[in-house]
Order: structure tokens, then sequence, then C-alpha cells
């Protein structure tokens, strides 16, 4: 009996050792959809559009397992490009995918009937700028971002600084950033 204890003991150490030794495992990149939802409930694909219009997909990219904030990026012919709102004078903020080279590709949301809806920041609170589809007659409806087990992500704007051009990727001025967050007030009940 006091051998078995002492194996027991001796396996807790090996498996204190090797915890206490192992090399972080870094979890893969989870990649999330963004969708536009139409009021009559279906969704629409948020796509990047190229030259010539060709569409590029556009995804909220979960780093590791930080579920606070996703990072949108489009996927544009095997690289993949950062999506911002540009400073632009027009009533609502420019979404696109940029290009360092300054081939910018325009977000825009796609109807069944193959329409392309506009995707703009139109309006801010504080830091946060509200990412909308423009549909037609004017009339806004979300952007969100959704996993694969169904978790609903809100795709905002969010400014860093107060100066309108945050920064410069090639001669493109950078209003905001791009990120898939999650609900306001959404919180596990404890």
């Amino acid at each position: 009996m006091r051998g078995l204890r002492i194996v027991g003991w001796l396996g807790l150490g090996f498996a204190l050792f090797a915890a206490c030794t192992a090399v972080p495992v870094q979890a893969e990149d989870t990649y999330w959809h963004i969708k536009g939802v139409h009021p009559k409930g279906y969704l629409l694909d948020v796509k990047a559009v190229g030259a010539e219009g060709k569409l590029y997909d556009v995804k909220g990219i979960q780093r590791d397992d930080n579920v606070h904030m996703l990072d949108v990026k489009a996927f544009v012919d095997g690289e993949i490009k950062p999506v911002k709102v540009v400073v632009a004078d027009e009533r609502y903020g420019p979404v696109m995918a940029i290009d360092v080279a300054g081939n910018n590709l325009p977000l825009k949301a796609i109807t069944p009937d193959g329409k392309q809806l506009d995707v703009k920041a139109v309006r801010r609170t504080g830091s946060i700028l509200h990412i909308k589809v423009v549909g037609i007659g004017g009339r806004f409806f979300g952007v969100k971002a959704i996993s694969e087990d169904g978790r609903l992500y809100d795709v905002k704007g969010i400014k860093m600084l107060k100066e309108r051009a945050e920064m410069l990727i090639g001669t493109v001025k950078i209003h905001a950033h791009v990120k898939g967050l999650p609900p306001a007030g959404d919180a596990e009940f404890e």
C-alpha cells in the first residue's frame, strides 16, 4: 500500500513538472462570417468589391481565445487586407479593405438579386462608429459577425484618437478601425 502512495506522489510530481515546463499551446484563429441583417429576416453577404466587380470574402478573425474583439479583414487574391473606415468628405464614412498601393475595395452587402448596397459608418457614439448597410430608401440595417457556434457580434468602427485621421496606410487616411464586438451588456449571468 505504501508503494502505491509513493508511485501516486511521483506521478503527481511528474505531472506538475510537465505542466510547469510545457510550451504554451497557441490556439488557432477562428473565422466568423460577416453579414448584413435585412429587416425582413434574411442575411446578406458582405464582400469587398474589387476591379470589374470581383467579390472578396470579409471575415471576423478571433485570435487565439480572445472573445472580446474580432479583427475584421478582407481576403483578396491570397492576401489579408485590413478593413477600416476611411476619411472622406461624404455624409457617411466609407468602409473599405485597404491596400497600400491605393487599390481600396469598398465593402458592399449583396442582395439575393445581386444588388450591391453600401456598408458605411453612419453615426458615432463616443469612440464607437455604428456601421450599417445603407438600404434602398436610406434605411439602415445591422452588420454582424456570426460564429460557427451561433454567437452574434456587432461590427463597429473604433476610434482610438481624437484626430480625424488616426493613421496612414499608404496614402489612405484612416478614420477608425473595424472590429467585431460582443453586444453591449452581453455578459454571463453570475
